[in-house]
Order: structure tokens, then C-alpha cells, then sequence
């Protein structure tokens, strides 16, 4: 449902790409708070491999009168055309730049917005697709570059050899073409900090991609570190792990803008020393970029008087830590406080997942939980709960909460964190691989029985996970297909109502 009110603080949003964790859960964020987030037209915003339409794009940002409230836009979108289009040679810098200066206009248009900005440096890998597909880098040369990308920078001694044999199998060519997509990607990063410093944006993150603590990213990093904190822009601009959660985060914040609330959040790790746990795709511990997150959300960590206590399960909680674990977690929603869960423990046990997954439905602790997450990095698993938790606490002070949206999003998240990528994702993969099909771009006659699979192994499970969740509730409509046609990730549209 959307509130009449809603109308009056529309959130312009322009997506990463059209992807579910990027379009999708953001529009139901505000449909859980009763505000109504904007997109552009799906058309505009590509699909896979194709990239979207920036100009097209930035046209319906120019030409559609606002209320001029709240934006929320996807550098990568606006200047390539979506994530994978940054990754790939194609735009010019040149290019890039006249479309985000255009930025410019839309600030004078609305001199009294909160416009906030959402960029990535490019990830170690390339896009990884089959042989033969004419695409940039297919298979083996992406994963050449991905391990060439993975050694120190310079090479250490001991990987030179390593970095010679690289080198010569990727070839020249395309090597030279790899750093180029780089080099511009970098000057796109160092662009959108000048228009922060320039008043153009209110807020703007850069999201280390899928990338550890070592590699060719580390220079372009600490680069751009060093530029925020030269330019004194240390309160407008942050440099961060991640890419998926970055817009989820920046809507959450311009919910709690429209509330008039900064959350406080607190939190709680599994085990003492969880907060030094490192995801390997990320370039620092879960902590820095958790506590990032809170502030990138508009909050602030307060662990001693909290409004949201976000709850981080780390790989290799023993039983007798999640029985503590679980217990701190019910007396914190006894005390009437929002409690979100993220579960990091499939970065090294699915297996472990699923049963925690699978206990905290059966004791009804996932009933009471404000969110829940369990796939994807560190990053994008706290972001999404946080975001959620944040959406509801938003529509709370409000007076616009839309708690049938609420249950939606949370019964979503287990049927697509748990279910999916716990139990119907393996057996796909695993059907896959025993065909010798890559899962990454399988042919449309095996994706299409891949989607029906999905489909039906879904929606056997659905029923059971919603009566955990609430059994007052069933699923009334329900389209789950697998949108980029590979197994990567699923899309799941949900319609619940109450039992009559």
C-alpha cells in the first residue's frame, strides 16, 4: 500500500542494474516505511551482459517533475549503463564524464534536495562468461586476469614467474584493455569526488568491489582515501567494502531523513571475537565495514542505549555461543527493541546456514525478528538487514509503517537466503556441472528448465517458511523465475494475505 502521504517525499532512485537486490528490495524498503521510491523505467536499465541507457536515464531524472525530497543515484548506472558495464571497455571517460556532470542541472533544479551518490571501484575480476561468447575477457581469460589482479602490486618475488606465465597467456591486447577499464574507472571515482566536493551530491560512497586485501584495487583505494581526507571530505564521502547493499543503505538513510530520526544501532557479534572476522572479498574486517554501513544508513553506533540491535552470527559460532547468541537476541526484543539478524556463516558452511535458518523458524525467533539476511558478502548481508530494520523503524516514527510490506520482505529474504541458496541453488548447480553446463550463461533451452526447477522447488518450500513466519498469513500469488537466466541469483514476487 502506498500512503497519499508518500507522494509529497518521493525518493528518486536509479539503480545499480535491474537485478532484484538492486531494484527490487529498495522499492520495498519504502513501501515498508509508506513512501514511494521512483525508479526509472525497467526498460531503461539493461539486462545481464546488455547495459542500460544513461542518457535515456538521465532524461526521466531531468524531465519528471518532483517534489525534489530525496535522490539516490547509481554512478555506475548513469555513467555506464550498469555494474558489468563498468567492468568492460566500451564508454569513454569523456562519455562518463558529460553524463555525471550533467548532475550539475539537477542539483540547480533542486537546490534544497538531499542527493546522495552511490559508485564502485572496479572489482579484481572481470564478468566472468563461457568461451565463445564474444564477450569481453570469456573464459579462460577472465579468470586469468582475476588471479593476475589477486597478486601484490607490484608482484613479490616469489609470484613473478606467476605473473609472467599470466601475462603471456592473457596477452597484451587484452591486458592493456583490462588496465584501461581501470585507469578510467579510477578517473570516474576521482570525478564524482570533485562534484562532492562541488556541492553536486550530499552524500556519495565508493564501494570497493568484490575485492580482498591485496590486489590491484589496493593502490586506487588508498588513492582515493587519501583524496577525502585532503579535500576535508571525510563527513560527505566515504570509501567502504561492497557494491549491492551501498543502494539500500542510502534509501534506508533517506527514510530516516524524512522521519526526522537518526537511528542508533548497536552491535552484537556470535562470538568475542567476531568482530575481526574478514570476508575474503573484502578489503577489511566486517567490523569497519558494518560500523561504515550504520553511518551510511544515518545512523550511529551506539551499542549501550539502541534503537536497532543488528545481530551478526560469524562463521564458526559453536553451539554452546548460539545458544547465548539466540537467547541475547529474545531478550532484546523483550525489551521492545528492533532486532535485525545478519548470518554470515555460509561465507564457510551453507550447511551451517540452513540449520540456524532452520532452528531460529522453528522456535519462533524468526517471527519477531524486524529483518533478516544470510547470502552475499559480509557487506550486502549487513546492509540489507540493517536497511530493512531501518525502513521499518522509519515508518514507525512516521506513521506510515506498512506492516503486511514488512512481512513480505522478511518472508522474501528467508525463501531466497535460505531456501534458495542453501538447498535449490546447490542442486542446480550441481545438476549443471554434472552436464559439464556453465552455470554462468547456460543456453536459453537449459535456462528456461533451470527457471521451472527453481520455480516448483520454491514454491514447495514457500508455504512452510510463511506458516513458520506467521500462520495467519498464505501466499496468495507468487512469480519466482531466475532473472538473468543463471543460477546466480532468483527473483521472487510475493503477494501474502491473511488466512480468512
Amino acid at each position: 500500500m502506498i500512503h497519499l502521504l508518500a507522494l509529497l517525499g518521493t525518493i528518486a532512485f536509479v539503480p545499480l542494474d535491474d537485478r532484484p537486490v538492486s531494484l527490487q528490495l529498495p522499492v520495498m524498503l519504502g513501501e515498508i516505511a509508506g513512501e514511494r521510491v521512483d525508479t526509472p523505467p525497467e526498460s531503461l536499465l539493461g539486462r545481464y551482459l546488455q547495459p542500460g541507457d544513461p542518457d535515456a536515464i538521465l532524461a526521466w531524472l531531468n524531465a519528471t517533475p518532483r517534489a525534489g525530497e530525496s535522490f539516490v543515484l547509481s554512478s555506475d548506472m548513469l555513467a555506464y549503463g550498469s555494474l558489468i558495464a563498468s567492468r568492460v571497455p566500451g564508454t569513454s571517460y569523456a562519455d562518463a564524464y558529460f553524463r555525471l556532470r550533467a548532475l550539475d542541472r539537477l542539483r540547480a533544479r533542486y537546490p534544497g534536495a538531499w542527493i546522495a551518490c552511490f559508485g564502485t571501484i572496479d572489482r579484481l575480476a572481470p564478468t566472468g562468461v563461457p568461451a565463445g561468447t564474444g564477450y569481453f575477457a570469456p573464459y579462460p581469460l577472465w579468470s586469468y586476469l582475476q588471479q593476475y589482479a589477486n597478486l601484490h602490486d607490484p608482484p613479490l618475488p616469489k609470484e613473478e614467474a606467476f605473473a609472467a606465465k599470466l601475462r603471456a597467456e592473457i596477452g597484451s591486447t587484452v591486458l592493456d584493455q583490462y588496465l584501461g577499464v581501470r585507469a578510467r574507472d579510477l578517473a570516474v571515482d576521482r570525478l564524482l569526488l570533485g562534484l562532492a566536493q562541488s556541492g553536486t551530491f550530499d552524500r556519495l560512497v565508493l564501494g570497493q568491489d568484490d575485492a580482498g586485501p591485496v590486489g590491484l584495487h589496493v593502490k586506487d583505494v588508498r588513492l582515493l582515501e587519501a583524496l577525502v581526507a585532503s579535500n576535508d571530505l571525510a563527513g560527505k564521502v566515504s570509501i567502504e567494502p561492497g557494491a549491492d547493499e551501498l543502494g539500500m543503505a542510502l534509501v534506508a538513510h533517506a527514510l530516516a531523513r524524512r522521519a526526522g530520526w537518526t537511528p542508533h544501532v548497536a552491535v552484537r557479534y556470535s562470538t568475542p571475537s567476531g568482530a575481526l572476522f574478514q570476508d575474503p572479498l573484502e578489503f577489511a574486517p566486517i567490523s569497519t565495514a558494518i560500523d561504515a554501513l550504520i553511518a551510511l544508513a544515518g545512523g550511529v553506533r551506539d551499542d549501550a542505549h539502541p534503537d536497532v540491535v543488528l545481530a551478526v552470527r560469524v562463521p564458526g559460532t559453536t553451539a554452546a555461543e548460539d545458544v547465548a547468541f539466540t537467547t541475547a537476541m529474545e531478550r532484546e526484543i523483550a525489551a521492545g527493541r528492533s532486532v535485525a539478524l545478519a548470518d554470515l556463516s555460509f561465507l564457510r558452511s551453507y550447511d551451517d546456514q540452513a540449520a540456524f535458518a532452520q532452528s531460529i523458524l522453528a522456535s519462533g525467533l524468526a517471527a519477531h525478528l524486524d529483518a533478516y539476511a544470510s547470502w552475499n558478502t559480509n557487506a550486502n548481508t549487513a546492509g540489507t538487514a540493517l536497511a530493512e530494520a531501518i525502513a521499518a523503524g522509519a515508518g514507525r516514527r512516521a506513521g506510515r509503517y506498512d506492516a503486511l510490506a514488512h512481512k513480505t520482505f522478511t518472508f522474501m529474504r528467508f525463501l531466497d537466503d535460505y531456501a534458495f541458496h542453501d538447498d535449490v541453488r546447490p542442486a542446480l548447480n550441481a545438476d549443471l556441472e554434472a552436464r559439464g553446463i556453465d552455470r554462468t550463461l547456460p543456453p536459453a533451452p537449459v535456462a528456461a528448465a533451470l527457471a521451472e526447477q527453481n520455480r516448483a522447488d520454491l514454491w514447495s518450500r514457500a508455504q512452510t517458511i510463511l506458516a513458520q513466519l506467521d500462520p495467519g498469513y498464505h501466499v496468495a500469488a507468487m512469480r519466482i523465475t531466475l532473472p538473468w537466466a543463471r543460477t546466480f541469483e532468483t527473483k521472487i514476487e510475493v503477494g501474502i494475505a491473511p488466512r480468512s
